[in-house]
């Protein structure tokens, strides 16, 4: 953070790994918090509930397919942003596992590969009680930082 609370920036673009109250309406609805960012790891919670229903009454696999995208795509970009880079999602399979209607839901993003220009991440996401609800793995690129 620099001195006035904002988060640094790269070539005019915010590379706070943290970042994503600076992400659209979508992703600040899928409610995942990022507790800790390393560039190997990104570990994070959602609180679920009616917000993130289907039109059946449990959690939307799209609400788990987006915090996988988020933590792997956070913690790819903080192992290349000494590089003026970001990491963006080649490919997104997300395993749905158990179904919920609410609950703390803990989110783990582990780099299974970091490579000079793709970097390969799990994410592991479980509820209250340590069982997997959902399980992805996310491929990604790295490419140059944009300013916006």
């Amino acid at each position: 953070m620099t001195d006035d609370g904002r988060a640094p920036v790269t070539d005019g673009l915010r590379l706070e790994p943290a970042a994503l109250e600076d992400g659209g309406s979508f992703v600040r609805s899928a409610g995942l918090v990022v507790d800790e960012v390393t560039s190997a790891k990104v570990s994070g919670h959602i609180e679920v509930g009616a917000d993130h229903h289907t039109p059946w009454g449990i959690v939307h696999g799209g609400v788990y397919t987006t915090a996988v995208e988020s933590a792997a795509s956070i913690g790819a970009s903080e192992a290349v942003r000494d590089r003026g880079q970001v990491a963006v999602g080649l490919t997104n399979t997300t395993h749905f596992l158990r179904s919920l209607v609410e609950g703390y839901v803990a989110v783990e993003a582990v780099a299974l590969h970091q490579g000079r220009t793709h970097q390969l991440w799990r994410v592991d996401l479980r509820d209250a009680a340590g069982q997997l609800v959902a399980h992805g793995e996310l491929r990604l690129q790295n490419v140059a930082a944009r300013p916006t």
